[in-house]
């Protein structure tokens, strides 16, 4: 475990605590909770595993939020704004007139205090205002990462409110288990039968369909590249859970490289994972291996609640009442996936 500087922000020192155990190294910096780096046991050598830059000054400058903690409200909501226990809240749009990952300053912009750390675990914590980017209430958020056992990466998010709120957090670590520039060609297979159908924007419509005869259909493990016509892959998938309860872990996905041999199985607690093929990265600066990173350079993975779920009633409750925790877990599990 070390820790060092790794720039400022502004008036705020930004430092990166580097986590080491059972072949796994993880670089977490306290801008947005960012996983910078992430290497795993590889066939020869360690795998590196994500998408991330050497400099804050790259993480400031991009919106794309590369290995962030994203919130208070991850993903959509619609024209950015909801009504919660009678009134009307107007949020702070940042694409379309709509608000994106919490807004132009979310989670993943924000810098965090680093509470605590080891070899195996750092314990990062933010405390978002009343009135933040147009939320109510006063919420306190906490990130743990931990090496978990032997080849497995553990996000823990919670919060609390002193008043009732929206709340969905996740990572937006983009994935990329063989370092080639294009992603696509990674195989993916996911525990869902259901997505939500938006609109041209990408706000959920509120239908709930199945993915059978669709882009979407990942039920059996295949290449990320669409063999029809292009397209970009960008969803709410429903996980398929076997317990109703969130309290408990479920199998996601599993992304593997026919390159490196490596794979990836993610477990979560939350009912939804967004599944996007990064088509909206282009010529970013040089990256970890110190080239740019351009269209579909990494597949993004974020479990979370659903999208736009303040304006739809029927979809499964995201408001964080008073006295409540909000408990999200993933875990990423790492393994060789053949000879």
């Amino acid at each position: 475990m070390s820790v060092r500087p790794f720039g400022r922000a502004g008036d705020q020192e930004v430092v990166e605590v580097t986590l080491a155990a059972d072949g796994i190294e993880a670089k977490i910096i306290t801008w947005g909770a960012v996983l910078r780096d992430l290497s795993v046991p590889g066939r020869a050598a360690r795998q590196r595993a994500v998408l991330g830059w050497n400099r804050l000054e790259d993480y400031v400058a991009s919106p794309a939020n590369f290995g962030a903690v994203v919130g208070r409200y991850a993903n959509r909501i619609g024209q950015a704004r909801f009504r919660l226990g009678g009134r009307e809240f107007i949020l702070v749009p940042n694409e379309n007139g709509h608000a994106l990952h919490g807004g132009p300053a979310g989670f993943g912009r924000r810098v965090w205090s680093l509470v605590s750390h080891d070899t195996r675990r750092a314990h990062l914590a933010l405390v978002s205002e009343a009135g933040d980017m147009g939320y109510p209430g006063r919420l306190h958020v906490f990130a743990t990462y931990e090496i978990a056992a032997p080849a497995i990466l553990r996000l823990s998010l919670q919060a609390f409110a002193d008043e009732p709120t929206p709340v969905n957090l996740t990572s937006h670590t983009y994935f990329n288990l063989d370092g080639s520039p294009d992603a696509r060609d990674h195989r993916l297979e996911l525990a869902a039968d259901f997505f939500l159908r938006t609109d041209a924007e990408l706000i959920p419509t509120g239908e709930v369909a199945s993915v059978a005869g669709t882009p979407f259909d990942f039920r059996r493990e295949r290449p990320i590249r669409h063999p029809g016509p292009a397209f970009d892959l960008d969803a709410l998938l429903v996980i398929r859970r076997e317990r109703a309860a969130e309290a408990f872990l479920a199998k996601a996905a599993r992304l593997s490289s026919p390159v490196s041999g490596v794979a990836m199985d993610l477990w979560t607690t939350e009912i939804g994972l967004q599944v996007y093929d990064g088509n909206q990265i282009s010529d970013v600066a040089s990256g970890l291996d110190h080239q740019p990173y351009r269209r579909n350079a990494g597949i993004a993975l974020e479990t979370q609640r659903f999208p736009n779920a303040p304006n739809h009633a029927h979809f499964p409750a995201c408001t964080l009442r008073t006295g409540e925790v909000s408990r999200q877990v993933t875990e990423w599990r790492f393994s060789l996936a053949g000879p």
